[in-house]
């Protein structure tokens, strides 16, 4: 039986108001990678924390040319994608300890993207219990450290040499 997974506290996001920019497209090209929660660039993609985790140390690997579909990333593309997933599992993995994760992308309104316009690849770390009755009777998460808290502690094994 298939039980879904609930995030209520994601309507924040959904229904808060969007400009024409693209966060995705904008936000690399500033100098603030902590502010807006980038971990680690490679060559044709970045690693950014989710604002409105699903869970704690909730990643997404964005290409940083603005394209809709998986089937529209060249090769060097989507190799450079599939490395930084990797290198996100690991660094998650030394981390947190999960016991398992949910990945992949979200294609469309209709599937689930809150940014349909740039793809971005989902990252997140699951735990045995991790959706409790507190995310459904009460809309309360229970993510156990601050965003910048869990960026402090990724961030080093994003970038070590």
């Amino acid at each position: 039986m298939t039980q879904p997974m609930w995030a209520p506290w994601r309507l924040q996001y959904i229904l808060s108001k969007k400009g024409p920019e693209c966060i995705f497209c904008d936000e690399p090209k500033e100098d603030r990678d902590r502010d807006n929660l980038i971990l680690y660039r490679s060559g044709k993609c970045f690693v950014i924390m989710n604002l409105y985790p699903y869970n704690n140390g909730h990643l997404m690997v964005v290409p940083y040319r603005h394209v809709f579909s998986i089937t529209e990333l060249n090769d060097e593309e989507l190799l450079d994608v599939s490395k930084m997933v990797q290198r996100s599992v690991n660094c998650m993995k030394e981390a947190f300890r999960p016991e398992g994760y949910n990945v992949g992308f979200n294609l469309g309104r209709v599937a689930g993207a809150g940014i349909e316009e740039h793809l971005h690849y989902h990252i997140i770390p699951r735990w045995v219990g991790d959706t409790h009755f507190m995310a459904i009777l009460s809309e309360v998460r229970v993510i156990p450290e601050h965003v910048k808290s869990t960026y402090d502690k990724l961030y080093p094994l994003f970038n070590r040499g």
